[in-house]
């Protein structure tokens, strides 16, 4: 029922054991006999001897070996290399399945949705273990009722044996016959195991109660003792020398061939036995106790093993992967993982029972790790597709925008849009950097041809910059108290350069306000200076207009005009007392600002009553 499932290791040290294999010839006392069946004293366990095995096969070399085997006939079945195909198999067959899941996962499958792939092969595998299995059962079927012949036939020697020494009378006729018996014995071969022990003490006791028995033939006797001892001392010196044997494990099997020797080869003189027994036993006890302090190395060393894998089971079960955000942090998890894993790969077996256990328990919490590390990838792989294509969105907006003149609104646009594109995230690797250039080509297009016209702007505010000061320039020398110029002249002067300055395009922005103060100031002096009523002209000009206008709803339409700009010049008005309450004129440049603001304060209360005048006069004509 074992017999592909026995372990290389216990099929090594089954049928070794010294009790299954003794048989000894009648000169050993029945105190040596007790002996050598109780040794050695401590039982030698027979531990298993798992070797570590690589695979030399693969799935088609196993089954094409299982199928060799399996046309042989039952005594040519190898149980134990069909245990080992099997196991090559399935180590094959483990890794290969491991390594799909993996890929799997790798590839973004998760890991509850993973099917397993059967490999057809493993079907035939069975078959081939199936008949290799029935064919060993057959032999060890012939097995079994051949040592039951066996024991039949050599309790009928034991009982034969002691026969012939209850004949005391006839001992020496029966000398030849014992000595067949003994030769028969010896040749039938095996008995069951339980058996053994027992039915060779008994036919070891026959045999020496005949030789004591048998007090003839002197001479004969001593020969077959003087031989026996010269093989047995052959088997003393063998076994003292496995002392020095470096492999413990060929000392040990060793020591069980010398043993069946040893049981095989018959009596020595009485006074010989027990000496020369104990000194093979002491040799024996030596390669045991070496071999039973090989074992227990080994154990102590899986014992190490097993603390130590499960010591590294805990720290990668330790490992809180629930807050790892970034690419950064998983990364940094991983390497921690392979980390532990490169150390497990260092540490031997542990002991059968938990190493399976232990390996699983490891597997599991890695398996979880990495099928966790997918998701994040995947999930984080979708949020990159989704940036992309808001990227893309952006870059289409912004090449949409390259060509636009309308300078101002059209940065603010831009900016607007570089602002989007910095709060949307990270684009997958292989096309950052180029929908990053596309955007940036869209947006360095359009800086490049405002430059460009920025310029040339630049360049006629300058020119208009100058213009103005000399403006300026010459409407201070009009206000100077020095000057001499005729007031139809000056006026005629005043009156062309302020053409002149309307005429003039803008100026640069940070010289535009200054510059319109100046000029305001100097333009209200010389009006004041030159008694200039400009505003009485504007006013007897709107009122000739007025009185033209013979249709009522113009009139009122003209009303309604006035109202609206009145309404948003007082609303200036406003604005500006507001801001008044806001800021700091302590400084020099806060000074200026303040007089520039009362300026304008003015100015606007100027054109309200303007605005009121001209809404009476248009209420006079209704």
């Amino acid at each position: 029922m074992e017999l592909l499932e026995r372990s290389e290791e216990s099929q090594q040290t089954t049928g070794q054991t010294l009790p299954q294999q003794q048989k000894q010839h009648a000169d050993a006392p029945a105190e040596a006999v007790a002996a050598v069946s109780a040794e050695p004293a401590e039982p030698i366990e027979a531990a298993a001897i798992e070797e570590t095995e690589t695979p030399a096969l693969d799935k088609d070399g196993v089954i094409a070996a299982l199928e060799a085997m399996s046309r042989l006939d039952d005594t040519g079945i190898d149980a134990d290399e069909a245990a080992r195909l099997k196991r090559i198999f399935y180590t094959i067959e483990h890794e290969q399945q491991r390594q799909a899941f993996q890929e799997y996962i790798d590839g973004g499958g998760a890991a509850e949705d993973y099917v397993a792939t059967a490999d057809p092969r493993e079907q035939r595998l069975k078959e081939l273990l199936a008949i290799v299995k029935e064919k060993k059962a057959r032999e060890r079927e012939r097995l079994e009722a051949r040592l039951l012949a066996n024991s039949e036939r050599k309790h009928a020697i034991v009982a034969e044996l002691e026969s012939l020494s209850a004949d005391t009378d006839n001992i020496n006729r029966h000398y030849q016959r014992a000595k067949e018996l003994q030769s028969e014995f010896k040749a039938i071969g095996d008995v069951p195991q339980e058996q053994a022990t027992a039915l060779w003490k008994s036919f070891t006791a026959a045999v020496e109660r005949f030789y004591d028995q048998w007090k003839v033939n002197k001479e004969l006797r001593d020969y077959d003792f003087k031989k026996n001892l010269g093989e047995k001392q052959l088997i003393l010196a063998e076994a003292v020398a496995l002392a020095d044997e470096p492999d413990v494990i060929t000392a040990f099997k060793r020591l069980q061939d010398l043993h069946q020797k040893w049981r095989e080869t018959g009596p020595v003189a009485k006074e010989l036995r027990d000496d020369l027994w104990n000194s093979f036993r002491d040799a024996s006890a030596n390669v045991s106790k070496r071999y039973q302090a090989h074992f227990e190395e080994r154990k102590a060393r899986e014992r190490a093993n097993e603390e130590a894998k499960t010591a590294l089971c805990e720290a990668v079960e330790s490992i809180d992967w629930s807050q790892a955000k970034t690419f950064n942090d998983w990364n940094a998890l991983t390497a921690k993982i392979m980390e532990i894993q490169t150390e497990w790969k260092k540490l031997g077996q542990a002991p059968r029972k938990s190493n399976n256990a232990l390996y699983a328990r490891f597997r599991q919490t890695c398996d979880k790790f990495f099928a966790a590390k997918a998701q994040y990838f995947k999930s984080v792989k979708d949020s990159l597709t989704d940036n992309l294509a808001l990227k893309t969105a952006l870059c289409e907006k912004a090449e949409a925008l390259k060509d636009s003149t309308e300078w101002r609104s059209t940065t603010d646009k831009i900016v607007e849009l570089q602002k989007e594109w910095r709060a949307i995230g990270a684009v997958p690797k292989k096309v950052s950097d180029q929908i990053w250039r596309r955007f940036m080509d869209a947006c360095d297009y359009f800086f490049e041809q405002k430059k460009k016209q920025t310029s040339a702007t630049r360049r006629t505010e300058n020119a208009n910059l100058r213009t103005k000061r000399d403006i300026i320039s010459k409407l201070t020398d009009l206000n100077s108290p020095d000057s001499t110029t005729e007031r139809q002249d000056a006026i005629a002067s005043i009156q062309e350069l302020r053409q002149l300055w309307q005429s003039t395009g803008h100026v640069p922005f940070k010289e535009k306000d200054n510059l319109a103060n100046t000029y305001r100031e100097l333009v209200g002096q010389l009006y004041d200076k030159y008694d200039i009523r400009e505003n009485r002209a504007r006013m007897a000009s709107f009122e000739s207009n007025i009185d033209k206008i013979t249709d009522d709803n113009r009139l009122v339409r003209e009303r309604e005009r006035m109202l609206r700009a009145y309404e948003q010049r007082r609303n200036e008005l406003k604005t500006y007392e507001n801001n008044l309450g806001f800021l700091n004129f302590k400084s020099r440049s806060g000074e200026e600002m303040l007089r520039q603001m009362n300026s304008k304060m003015q100015r606007i209360k100027d054109d309200l009553a303007e605005i009121e005048k001209k809404i009476a006069i248009i209420d006079a004509k209704l």
